[in-house]
């Protein structure tokens, strides 16, 4: 068995793009919040948790529903076409919004106001509490707000399940971890495009700036990515290859009780308890992995003063270096041992962020954000092909919707409670802390993990690891 890289990076390109939106998602949609319209941690983390609130409900739907479609086109291609669309369409319109709102909030002066001896974290609650009063006064634009922001969120989870669900489809189970690892690689890339283009765009330099420019262009990565896709991928052709090879090497073949062969069955009670458990970890490292980087824009410019881009930048790059790696290495090690060396590398760089201050050099960060994305790539290889391992080949898109209803009813979870803690105690004593606790919770329920991992396959050289079919 060989994995056709060439092919895999093709179907990634749907991951491509989901990437893409999310990383400008929560990039600038939390400084909007905070520094635009003036609100509270608390409630900014509430309105960045509707994404998951709706993915918890859409995700688990829309996999399943895709499962059943059957069209010439295959069964998560025209989710992919109709979803990228509309969300496109209303992430541009968000910025118009806000555009109305900026105006109002630096017609009231309040980028002309003098920090003078006041702390960073001072001047950021003064400025702040000015900016809500303009909101109180005149709510519409945030309405108009956060109805557009629904509109791009729901467009997003009708095809986010049946776009990772892809690559189960085309890829035969013991290559998922490998396949896997070559779908985030992609996606990986289109979030540093989108890093890159902060940077440019100086995202985490100006509070005050109209992010409609930033946005079209990365929405124009997007459909870059989307054409590609829509050019090159046959899902339904590349579909029936992929059940054709499986059939020969006698995977997902059960014999029913004709004596034929079905390709569904229910859980044991040990596979299920495994399912749960994998699925619990999967909550644990969302919970505080999401805690971090949904905030870490605001983090980064309010409190350490930092360049948020570059920082993360960094993170992506370390975790595009690990991907193929990482995937070598849980095959002839197995997904739960490679898992849990992840958890432990993605709490020690949580853990060290404690101790960056505002004072330290920010050059520290670097290493810190290296380890947590080694430690992410690590994670994030492995978890998804342990959920699809216990799916037959017509539950796949199912399974992938279970993978994502605990990952986001985690990240509801994360922001709001983070955010509750941010604005009680103190963000630089706790953001840091909050993701360490939780990931290390992860590693003891991924201790119990007996189900859903891959064969580790028989010895061979780095250059057979790698083999690539045209």
């Amino acid at each position: 068995m060989k994995l056709n890289y060439k092919r895999t990076i093709l179907v990634g390109m749907a991951f491509f793009l989901i990437t893409a939106f999310w990383q400008a998602y929560d990039a600038i949609i939390p400084l909007i919040l905070t520094n635009h319209f003036g609100l509270p941690q608390t409630a900014s983390g509430a309105i960045m948790s509707i994404d998951n609130v709706l993915a918890v409900f859409m995700l688990p739907l829309f996999g399943a529903l895709s499962d059943k479609v059957n069209t010439k086109f295959g069964k998560r291609t025209p989710f992919i076409f109709f979803g990228t669309i509309a969300a496109v369409i209303a992430f541009v319109a968000l910025t118009f919004i806000d555009n109305y709102q900026l105006a109002e909030v630096v017609a009231a002066g309040i980028p002309e106001i003098q920090q003078g001896t006041m702390t960073d974290e001072a001047y950021s609650e003064l400025v702040r509490k000015l900016a809500v009063e303009i909101t109180i006064e005149n709510p519409l634009p945030l309405i108009g707000f956060i109805a557009t922001l629904l509109v791009a969120l729901i467009a997003m989870a009708t095809f986010r399940s049946p776009a990772v669900a892809l690559m189960p489809d085309v890829t035969v189970k013991p290559l998922r971890s490998k396949g896997n690892a070559i779908i985030n690689l992609t996606g990986t890339a289109g979030g540093i495009l989108v890093l890159v283009l902060g940077m440019i765009f100086a995202t985490s330099k100006n509070r005050y700036m109209q992010y409609t420019g930033y946005v079209i262009a990365v929405v124009a990565i997007m459909l870059v990515g989307f054409i590609i896709f829509l050019l090159t991928v046959k899902e339904k052709k590349w579909a029936e290859e992929m059940e054709a090879e499986s059939q020969r090497l006698g995977i997902d073949v059960l014999p029913d009780s004709d004596g034929g062969s079905t390709d569904k069955r229910k859980l044991s009670k040990p596979e299920l308890r495994s399912l749960l458990l994998i699925l619990a970890s999967v909550a644990l490292w969302y919970i505080g992995y999401n805690s971090i980087t949904s905030k870490y824009s605001v983090y980064a410019t309010n409190v350490l003063g930092f360049d948020f881009n570059l920082t993360l930048i960094i993170a992506q790059a370390a975790a595009i270096v690990s991907y193929i790696p990482v995937g070598i290495i849980s095959s002839k090690f197995g997904r739960r041992k490679t898992i849990l060396a992840g958890v432990l590398m993605l709490a020690a760089a949580f853990f060290v962020g404690n101790f960056v201050t505002s004072s330290t050099p920010e050059i520290v960060m670097y290493p810190v954000f290296i380890l947590a994305g080694i430690g992410w790539a690590t994670i994030n290889v492995n978890s998804f092909p342990m959920v699809v391992e216990l799916a037959r080949g017509g539950d796949v898109g199912k399974y992938t919707g279970y993978y994502y209803t605990a990952s986001m009813a985690a990240q509801i979870v994360a922001p709001i409670l983070s955010g509750l803690l941010y604005d009680l105690i103190d963000m630089r004593y706790v953001f840091f802390a909050f993701g360490t606790v939780f990931v290390m919770f992860s590693f003891v329920t991924m201790l119990f993990v007996k189900h859903g991992d891959s064969k580790p396959e028989e010895n061979k050289s780095l250059i057979e690891s790698l083999d690539v079919d045209d």
